[in-house]
């Protein structure tokens, strides 16, 4: 029979041997989900040197990367074509191939549910696909969103499922993804990461890790802290964007600015932080991750009032957009929206990408459709709407040519999403009505009196 003190030294070396395979670059690291935060981060992985096993269970998008070909507007072609050339990068739906990684990164979708509470079926199926396949010696990051405990309560207990323990056998540790498409300051490697585990080896090993490709690492105390980091960082931004669009609203009726308010208030050095109004939130981030929290706090006995109540508004402001289209409508031409033809210009959820996730420009269009309009859209990112199940009528919609017959065809043009490619000129020139939900115009310096900020 082993010791305690033999089974102590032997995890003392597998801990030892991890790390020096992790600074000589001699392991192979795993990623399970090839999206929006995998397929970056494969990248930074194969860039410093790496061995890179890419999982996914979507055989079309393993097909695109070994045809060379991307689906993702932050990589392209050539960088996938790049990533093949390194001889280091093996994108994969074998799931015995998981045996062969050495650090596996969890990078699967955390949706809401229609009762808007967390769907954990990505994270669950991942983990169970690891841990059919789990051997000593292995750490494992989960990366997705999630509500604090989940490391801990959820990952957990699905791992020691095959009889490995968790700081001695195996290593689980949670770093959460801070990917920002269309961000050009920033990319993968060079926005700072946050790790936290529930025992000393796992942290000290994700540490060590992510030193490696990252150009700075936070260690925080636990999973939980860390998944909670991740909340706190986006519920910020989601209730001062909620607070900015209900400013928007008011000075409004006051013939008041609110982009001119932001514009001044800024120049302000402390103290103050801007951010800008919109049609609504999307992305797969800050419209739903707070609701990861509201559904953990009730667990706690907690309300989140500030939280559900930005949640209404922010959820408001397309209503906010079709009613100022529909008085202007009236004003101008004396008609309402029915059999009227309106052109929506994006449809991604933010400007120069190609990510329909939680689109705010598709509640729009719904209710237009709803209100018995004519409704076409141009998106120079998005030739299609292929797969957004909650808004089904949609599906097979495709973008039209921005052409000036075709501004002049639409009784109005309802900008969503202020894409940089877009040639605001001809579609100011060309316009009956514009209903500008991004202040592009006049941040391209162009005026008209067909433009109306909404």
């Amino acid at each position: 029979m082993e010791s305690k003190e033999t089974k102590v030294v032997e995890s003392a070396n597998q801990k030892h041997e991890l790390a020096q395979a992790i600074l000589s670059k001699e392991c192979t690291i795993g990623i399970m989900g090839l999206g929006y935060v995998g397929l970056p981060l494969a990248r930074a992985v194969v860039n410093q040197g790496y061995n890179c096993i890419g999982f996914d269970k979507n055989i079309k998008r393993i097909e695109k990367l070994n045809a060379g070909q991307t689906y993702i507007k932050t990589l392209s072609n050539e960088d996938i074509v790049s990533l093949n050339k390194s001889s280091k990068f093996f994108p994969t739906t074998n799931e015995h191939d998981i045996a062969k990684m050495d650090v596996i990164l969890i990078c699967v979708p955390t949706p809401l549910t229609k009762n808007r509470e967390p769907d954990m079926n990505y994270v669950s199926s991942a983990t169970k696909t690891i841990a059919s396949q789990l051997r000593k010696g292995q750490l494992i990051i989960l990366e997705s969103t999630t509500y604090p405990g989940t490391t801990q309560e959820l990952l957990s207990p699905m791992l020691e499922q095959s009889g490995l323990k968790i700081g001695k056998d195996i290593y689980l540790a949670y770093s959460p993804e801070r990917e920002d498409p269309g961000n050009v300051a920033y990319n993968t490697s060079t926005i700072p990461k946050v790790v936290g585990a529930d025992d000393d080896d796992s942290r000290e090993l994700s540490t060590i890790f992510y030193k490696q490709i990252i150009t700075a690492v936070a260690e925080v105390s636990t999973s939980a802290t860390a998944e909670a980091v991740k909340l706190t960082e986006n519920i910020f931004r989601f209730v001062n964007i909620a607070l900015v669009n209900e400013l928007k609203c008011i000075f409004s009726k006051m013939d008041i600015d609110i982009w001119e308010v932001i514009d001044a208030a800024k120049t302000k050095p402390f103290g103050y932080m801007p951010f800008y109004p919109g049609p609504g939130l999307g992305g797969h981030c800050i419209p739903i991750d707070p609701f990861y929290l509201t559904w953990r706090a009730r667990e706690f006995g907690m309300p989140t009032q500030l939280v559900e109540l930005s949640g209404n508004i922010n959820k408001q402001m397309g209503d906010y957009v079709i009613e100022k289209l529909r008085k202007e409508m009236d004003l101008r031409f004396g008609k309402g929206l029915r059999n009227s033809k309106i052109l929506v210009i994006g449809v991604a959820y933010k400007k120069n990408v190609d990510d329909l996730r939680e689109s705010p420009s598709l509640k729009i269009i719904q209710d237009l459709l709803d209100n018995k309009a004519e409704v076409d859209y141009y998106d120079p990112l998005i030739s299609t709407i292929d797969h957004d199940s909650e808004y089904p009528r949609l599906v097979g919609m495709k973008s039209i040519s921005l052409t000036i017959e075709a501004l002049k065809s639409h009784d109005a043009i309802v900008v969503c999403t202020d894409h940089d490619s877009v040639d605001y000129k001809t579609v100011i020139e060309n316009s009956n009505l514009i209903i500008d939900t991004r202040n592009i115009f006049k941040n391209e310096n162009l005026e008209g009196s067909n433009v109306v900020k909404a």
